[in-house]
């Protein structure tokens, strides 16, 4: 039972937010953990399996249990719903592909083309049409393409980062002349297609600053940061009992480009420097989706293990964790995880620009891979070490990156275009 509505707010998403599992799905779903109490909320979405369509019944049972969000007391009366309504077009994946395939030709990102459909445009212009929505809130870049010919003047663009850097960084990891090529000409691409879009909404928003400082030199104007955030209920601090020494954890979803690359950066060019000092060091690699790049680094000192359905609990056993990522832009939802459970962290540039902390001071920071493996030693033979930068990044991201604030903050934007 909701008590008061102040604001009917429409997600409109990429990707069915459930189970949420991976940053797009993470996002939408914990932001409508937090809104859903006080406020009446709708999604449109694309549905791209029998997994995805199986979340829909799920993402409108009644949350008797909101405590995870520690916004609203669990005992909650009759319960309160995600989404007053789930609306939803069909689309398998083989669909997307062909869909992109046809964009090769046009001017558009082949990641808004794998997005691009036109019951999807229909039954949201109708929606839209039918409906009165106080504030709409549209998730990517890819779904900006519903909104070319303008959007209402109270929709916010949620990025979640500049995507053109994330493909600008992914040039360089290229392994061959045609992948770069391509690679080359997708950033082109989306540079120019967020110079088309985002004047197009009152407000944009990226989860760092470093994003928005890249898109505001690119002559953008209206971007503001809405952070990621974290779950502090699911991941909070464990103590160390449950520590595994010399254990080194990565997480992700390990079908993901980027994840891939820093595994094999990792194993490659930082986990040897790091066995040189401390050969009784053993590295985790736990995510979903393992591809067979991935399996094939697996050895008597590196375990790769699939989907973990208990996160926290992988992140509790660490000795450290890292994130040796090359390729991105945001702020990483792994690193996040990791310090609010007061876990040691050593990242890359890429984790670590949008903390608000600096190396040294909650976190270490290794932009080579010999200052990374040093890292790494350092905290595996420093349990006070471990211990400082666990606390003080704990605190830090505690006290920033709780969903329940992100989501006042997401109100304050739609306040602000609204008045």
């Amino acid at each position: 039972m909701r008590y008061f509505c102040f604001v009917k707010i429409l997600f409109v998403a990429n990707r069915m937010p459930y189970p949420p599992y991976r940053g797009d799905k993470l996002k939408i779903y914990n932001l409508a953990r937090e809104l859903c109490v006080y406020h009446e909320l709708h999604l449109i979405t694309i549905a791209e399996n029998q997994e995805d369509l199986d979340s829909v019944s799920a993402l409108q049972k009644p949350l008797f249990d909101l405590g995870n969000s520690g916004s609203s007391p669990s005992n909650s009366g009759d319960g309160i719903q995600l989404f007053d309504s789930i609306q939803y077009v069909y689309r398998p994946k083989w669909r997307s592909i062909l869909s992109s395939a046809i964009g090769l030709f046009s001017k558009r990102p082949i990641q808004v083309s794998f997005f691009r459909s036109k019951p999807f445009a229909k039954q949201l212009k109708q929606l839209l049409d039918n409906h009165h929505f106080d504030a709409i809130h549209v998730q990517h870049l890819r779904m900006a393409q519903y909104f070319e010919d303008g959007a209402p003047s109270n929709a916010i663009l949620d990025l979640p980062d500049a995507f053109s850097l994330y493909w600008k960084r992914r040039q360089s990891a290229a392994k061959n002349p045609f992948d770069r090529a391509f690679r080359r000409l997708e950033f082109s691409r989306l540079a120019n297609y967020e110079k088309l879009m985002l004047p197009k909404f009152s407000q944009s928003l990226v989860c760092s600053t470093e994003d928005r400082e890249y898109l505001i030199n690119a002559g953008m104007t209206n971007v503001d940061v809405l952070p990621n955030g974290v779950n502090l209920k699911s991941f909070s601090p464990q103590g160390s009992d449950a520590i595994i020494k010399n254990r080194i954890l990565f997480t992700g979803n390990m079908d993901y480009a980027p994840n891939i690359d820093a595994v094999q950066y990792f194993v490659d060019e930082i986990f040897p420097l790091i066995l040189e000092k401390h050969p009784e060091a053993h590295f985790v690699i736990a995510g979903q989706r393992p591809v067979k790049a991935v399996f094939e680094l697996a050895s008597d000192r590196i375990q790769v293990t699939g989907f973990i359905e208990n996160l926290a609990s992988e992140y509790a056993k660490a000795n450290v964790v890292v994130s040796p990522l090359r390729i991105g832009a945001g702020t990483q939802n792994k690193v996040l995880e990791a310090l609010a459970m007061n876990q040691a962290v050593v990242c890359s540039k890429v984790g670590f620009l949008g903390l608000g902390l600096k190396s040294g001071v909650g976190i270490l920071m290794g932009e080579t891979a010999r200052d990374f493996a040093n890292h790494v030693v350092s905290i595996l033979t420093s349990e006070e070490l471990r211990k400082r930068l666990g606390e003080t990044g704990g605190q830090h991201v505690r006290s920033t990156f709780a969903w329940s604030g992100i989501s006042q903050q997401l109100l304050s934007y739609f306040e602000k275009i609204k008045s």
